[in-house]
């Protein structure tokens, strides 16, 4: 590295660039999820219970790297709105469970066309998109595993 190169320009940051692309991100997702009705957490949220319904309150923060006290105003949020229900697990009375209602299942054919406009927003070929999705979890494991925490994908 050259001396009189300075390493802590805003610009030549990669924890920046990161940063700045999730906002992106976040103003993407906005108008393709605004009439479905979900902002972009609720989404993901949607997207776990999708792959996999029925969840403890618990799986489905670690699966997206969230506490309790983040995500259940988010789940009790999605509640209101009718796509899922929250109750106590009959084997562990300490344990919430969530499960989609029918109106949230049927939510899943309305999602089902926004990955591919992300794809579009990003303008890149598929095989390249996928390439970075995969470039960029592997950067998240390094860094986790570097900060000693568990992979929430």
């Amino acid at each position: 590295m050259a001396d009189d190169h300075d390493v802590l320009k805003l610009g030549d940051q990669l924890c920046f660039a990161v940063y700045s692309a999730a906002q992106a991100f976040t103003r993407v997702y906005k108008p393709l999820l605004a009439p479905l009705g979900l902002t972009y957490p609720q989404y993901l949220t949607m997207l776990v219970l999708w792959e996999r319904d029925d969840l403890s309150v618990k799986a489905i923060g670690e699966r997206l790297g969230l506490d309790s006290g983040t995500l259940t105003p988010l789940l009790k949020r999605l509640e209101k709105l009718g796509f899922v229900a929250r109750r106590r697990d009959p084997e562990d009375e300490r344990s919430v469970r969530i499960g989609l209602t029918a109106e949230g299942r049927a939510l899943k054919a309305k999602a089902k066309d926004i990955p591919l406009a992300l794809g579009c927003a990003i303008g890149r070929p598929w095989p390249d998109v996928i390439r970075l999705r995969q470039d960029i979890a592997a950067l998240r494991d390094a860094l986790n595993a570097t900060a000693g925490a568990t992979d929430p994908a």
